[in-house]
């Protein structure tokens, strides 16, 4: 979770009071936080990842005004034109195809808000914009720069400019190759011809997203009037960042000022659009008041509990009937259900202020049959000698497949992810010898023989199945240690197991085996095929295994 760093003078300044460090341990954590560290006058705070607006200082400022009821409710953000246009070229929809920018001016900086700026600047790239590959943010000072501003792109070596922590003018192509930002996030634009570019109206140049800005706008003490960029390929998660930033500035003494963002042709329709940016009008929600009621417990709040705990949460509220009118602060993300709401009650409230509820019912649990099943095998598996390792659930078809030389046209259906985030995570595992495999992968440099096994579960036709898996890697690993073992295995469980031959791609021919049971195929053992070592980079013979753990245990029944 992300972890802020906190001077606690700067946050009294902000808040407006010489709060006593005993205010802010005991209400930090009621705002959904953890204090990891308070050493002297600095403070460390985790916070939940659901809560980009508290990702600085000014955010925890905010939102403390209002929880210990110095200003309670929502800020009233005035936010006037500021002339400037931000233009979208059509050719960005190729590489990067979201932008939105903004204006906040009369900003007051010293170092620490210098410092804390960055911060929030860079935890939104790690968490929002899932380091940058989602959203990047720019921040420019405004003196040297003449808008309108353009959002275009180039070709790698099309412009140069100096880029932020360099003294030398460098092409986008030099900087993915030698600056040491290029160097870390160039796999972003990897395979791409073009690459986006923000310049001004003399072709200056502000910004080489999601990569680095140019020095020509670097932000410092006496910097006041500041343009905001936010680039990305999530439009509603570009807009976000843009209030968090712009909200966060006018703590900071800002006030904000709208720029016309002008589209040649957005990406969801193909046709010229123009947005007036940061909208920050708040987001309106009706909830039922006894939804909310029955939700957070009738024993513990009451309706007319309800107005003042969403102003303490930074909201405004009003009664209709029977529900309740909430409008919700444009850089509050996070709330995007009527159960958000609820939870923002019980904070506002105070959870340390509803009651705990007597047990009605007592009764005595019992261990589930899954549980007892996997510690029998755990104990088994460790009994032989195995490692006990666990993999990630979300893989890849092509780890889950074509690293282990089987088609993706199997008998079962697989579940996808709708919306990876990145290309290993595309789909639910449909088995565990890959995960272990990869495994014995990153520990390729221990010494050998490795032995491991993971019981889990795997998704098949949606449904989840435990299984049960082992690998052997070293260098006289064969099918005899693996078929020696797996007879164990099924005789320890109390299943009586034949082995029959299996046209299973991903072991050696000849030298893999299916596991029956009462004539159902319940898994298969063997060697696995040099391609399938080489695939997972490995280099001495690995044997493995992988069967249903339920089907053996019920000695053949699926049910």
């Amino acid at each position: 979770m992300p972890v802020i760093n906190i001077d606690l003078q700067d946050l009294r300044n902000l808040i407006g009071e010489d709060l006593p460090l005993e205010t802010f341990t005991e209400s930090v954590p009621l705002l959904g936080a953890s204090i990891e560290e308070i050493e002297g006058d600095r403070m460390t705070v985790e916070f939940f990842p659901d809560r980009p607006d508290l990702y600085s200082v000014e955010g925890v400022a905010r939102a403390l005004r209002a929880f210990l009821g110095i200003k309670p409710g929502p800020v009233d953000y005035s936010v006037k034109d500021s002339g400037i246009e931000f233009l979208i070229d059509a050719s960005v929809n190729a590489v990067r195809p979201y932008a939105a920018g903004g204006v906040v001016r009369g900003v007051k900086l010293n170092d620490n808000a210098i410092k804390s700026i960055m911060e929030i600047q860079e935890k939104l790239h790690i968490t929002l914009g899932r380091r940058r590959k989602k959203v990047a943010i720019g921040i420019h000072d405004m003196r040297d720069i003449v808008p309108p501003f353009t959002y275009r792109t180039v070709r790698p070596e099309g412009v140069s400019f100096v880029p932020l922590g360099s003294d030398e003018e460098m092409t986008p192509k030099e900087i993915l190759e030698r600056h040491p930002k290029g160097i870390d996030y160039a796999h972003i634009l990897e395979g791409k011809e073009i690459y986006p570019l923000i310049t001004d109206s003399i072709e200056q140049v502000l910004s080489f997203p999601p990569i680095i800005n140019g020095t020509l706008t670097a932000v410092t003490e006496d910097t006041t009037d500041i343009f905001l960029d936010v680039t990305g390929t999530d439009f509603r998660a570009v807009r976000g960042a843009l209030n968090i930033v712009a909200a966060a500035l006018v703590e900071r003494g800002g006030s904000i000022e709208t720029v016309r963002t002008v589209y040649d042709s957005f990406p969801e329709g193909g046709k010229k659009k123009e947005l007036r940016q940061p909208d920050m009008s708040p987001r309106k929600w009706v909830v039922s008041l006894d939804y909310i009621i029955s939700q957070v417990g009738a024993d513990a709040v009451r309706k007319e509990d309800i107005i003042p705990a969403l102003e303490a949460v930074g909201m405004s509220a009003k009664e209709n009937g029977e529900n309740i009118e909430i409008l919700a602060p444009a850089y509050r993300l996070d709330i995007i259900h009527p159960i958000d709401i609820v939870e923002e009650v019980a904070i506002g409230y105070g959870y340390h202020r509803i009651a705990g509820t007597a047990l009605r019912a007592f009764t005595i649990g019992s261990e589930l049959a899954k549980s007892a099943l996997s510690r029998r095998i755990r104990d088994i598996m460790t009994g032989y000698g195995y490692l006990e390792v666990t993999t990630l659930t979300l893989s890849s078809l092509e780890i889950q497949f074509d690293m282990m030389r089987r088609g993706r046209d199997p008998t079962y259906q697989i579940t996808l992810i709708k919306n990876p985030i990145t290309e290993e995570h595309t789909c639910l595992r449909t088995a565990l010898t890959p995960g272990l495999l990869e495994i014995l992968k990153k520990n390729r440099h221990r010494d050998l023989p490795q032995r491991i096994f993971e019981v889990g579960s795997i998704v098949r036709d949606h449904k989840r199945i435990l299984h049960l898996a082992g690998l052997a890697i070293h260098a006289k690993a064969g099918f005899t240690e693996m078929k020696s073992l797996v007879l164990s295995v099924c005789r320890d469980m109390g299943a009586e197991c034949e082995i029959r031959p299996t046209k299973d791609p991903a072991f050696i021919r000849g030298r893999g085996a299916a596991v029956v049971i009462n004539g159902d195929e319940i898994g298969t053992f063997g060697e696995y095929h040099p391609e399938v070592i080489t695939n997972f980079d490995l280099s001495y013979p690995v044997i493995g295994f992988e069967m249903d753990l339920f089907h053996v245990q019920n000695g053949g029944t699926k049910d």
